[in-house]
């Protein structure tokens, strides 16, 4: 596993590398610049190869895969200067959660299970992504099978939160949001079934998006629970996160979550005047029992916002406690489960044991109130447009502390997670920073809205963004800054093997 310097090392000799191009020396034999024509058309050329033929020529060093890539990249550059532009993504390096599937590119969802797992298509996102021209410049780390909110748990070793290196990034995209605060890349997709998107937005200080259940197409992403799981953009502003969702939503009748919806451009919503929107405050029970220094950040926010908005009030969302889905996860998992249950991490396979007993009526149960609750979640909505909160009502604890409770199998609490319910409701939702505890630790403040309110919630959060500068603070991490070592280990997990980036 490459360390942190490391990583930063071969990035900076990658960027070094693309002034090259395809391969193809920058100068002639006696020393004058090569013909810009001549480059260009032997990047086309090496862009233009078969996959099949791209392997023989690494495997003869005839090429090296920063070649290939440089290739791709100025065929893109090449659509750019003949007019082609295919939108804001054009050229711009997003990375992908390691359970988003790439063809000819390992999707692991950070588990041993999948450590050879090369998928032969790509997932809906990933295509889509590929068509506005966005260059996928890696896979992120998360805890593994996307199965917990600390991304602690996993084959590649834990994430670390870029603000604290002691501290979890928070779950499970907690590679994707560390690799967009720390500037590896200009965006990542998440995946979020509890709040695996919001939950390391908050904790990293960026934008994590939620959209409506349905809306962005979950179709060859491994599933968690495949009833709550969504994908979503995790950027660095708002603006950007709407830019992102302009190319992920769309109706996909293969993926049997999607639900069609009439083309939104969420761009031109997030410009939308706020001042007439009428905002809840979603007290209980998201504000019980907050750490002090989230509550006091949290009520800063709020003041804000009730300078920019029409009303303010306390409203309430109804309970989720009752919807639950036994078996669902354990559906995906049984024939692996069955043949190679010890290749799963400790916790991840205590929690699977847990799905072995459920029975067929308890989740058709479950479906039912979920299916209940997800026609009449519009009804909280009658007397505000948006509703706030804390994203979470704790700082993360240290990576440490984080594998230690996992490997012991520590109940959650349920009444601690804020961002679940949402995932139940299957409505938009966004965490934006709002500010910093007392230890310089982020806090992130969530807006939700009714089902396909996605230019609201975004109006709202681009609004709050302009009026601070929480966004524009970055972590305070160097090459030079030391990696705190880590007290515990799991001894019963698989050995990994190196993965390409520690996030």
């Amino acid at each position: 596993m490459l360390s942190r310097r490391e990583f930063t090392a071969s990035l900076f000799g990658a960027a070094v590398a693309a002034t090259r191009v395809a391969g193809v020396a920058s100068t002639q034999a006696d020393g004058r610049p090569a013909p810009r024509t001549a480059t260009v058309n032997a990047s086309e050329a090496l862009a233009g190869l078969t996959l099949a033929e791209a392997s023989a020529r690494l495997r003869t060093g005839a090429v090296t895969s920063v070649d290939l890539v440089n290739a791709c990249l100025a065929a893109l550059d090449a659509e750019q200067r003949a007019g082609k532009v295919r939108g804001p993504l054009h050229g711009i390096p997003i990375a992908l959660k390691d359970n988003i599937d790439t063809a000819g590119v390992r999707t692991t969802a950070a588990s041993a299970v999948f450590d050879d797992r090369v998928p032969t298509d790509d997932a809906e996102v990933t295509r889509r992504l590929a068509a506005a021209g966005a260059i996928v410049v890696g896979k992120t780390n998360l805890h593994e099978f996307a199965f917990g909110g600390t991304s602690a748990t996993s084959y590649y070793g834990p994430v670390r939160n870029p603000w604290a290196l002691e501290r979890n990034p928070g779950g499970s995209s907690g590679g994707s949001a560390a690799a967009v605060a720390t500037d590896l890349c200009y965006g990542a997709l998440g995946t979020d079934t509890g709040g695996s998107i919001r939950t390391p937005a908050s904790y990293c200080s960026v934008v994590g998006l939620k959209p409506t259940y349905g809306l962005v197409s979950i179709r060859g992403i491994i599933p968690l629970t495949l009833s709550l799981d969504h994908c979503g953009p995790i950027t660095r502003s708002v603006m950007d996160a709407a830019i992102v969702l302009n190319v992920l939503a769309g109706y996909d009748r293969l993926d049997i979550a999607s639900v069609e919806h009439g083309a939104e451009d969420y761009v031109t919503a997030l410009n939308q005047p706020v001042s007439g929107f009428r905002i809840g405050i979603a007290r209980a029970p998201f504000f019980d029992l907050l750490d002090a220094d989230v509550a006091k950040v949290v009520d800063d926010a709020v003041r804000v916002l009730a300078k920019l908005t029409k009303t303010m009030t306390d409203t309430m969302l109804p309970s989720t406690r009752d919807v639950t889905l036994p078996g669902e996860t354990y559906a995906y998992h049984e024939e692996m489960f069955g043949r190679m249950s010890g290749r799963y991490m400790i916790p991840t396979r205590r929690a699977l044991q847990n799905g072995t007993n459920a029975k067929a009526a308890d989740y058709i149960r479950g479906r039912w109130r979920l299916e209940l609750l997800r026609r009449t979640i519009d009804d909280a909505f009658k007397d505000v447009d948006l509703v706030v909160l804390p994203t979470r009502r704790r700082t993360p604890r240290t990576v440490d502390a984080s594998i230690k409770r996992e490997e012991t199998d520590v109940p959650r609490n349920p009444e601690l997670e804020n961002t679940g319910a949402f995932n139940v409701y299957g409505i938009p939702a966004i965490s934006i920073p709002c500010g910093f505890t007392s230890k310089g630790l982020p806090v992130g403040l969530m807006i939700a809205g009714p089902r396909f309110s996605e230019g609201r919630v975004l109006a709202l959060a681009h609004a709050f963004e302009r009026a601070t500068e929480f966004h524009t603070k970055k972590p305070p991490i160097r090459p030079e800054t030391p990696l705190p070592p880590l007290a515990t280990t799991d001894e019963d997990a698989p050995a990994p093997k190196k993965s390409s980036a520690g996030l």
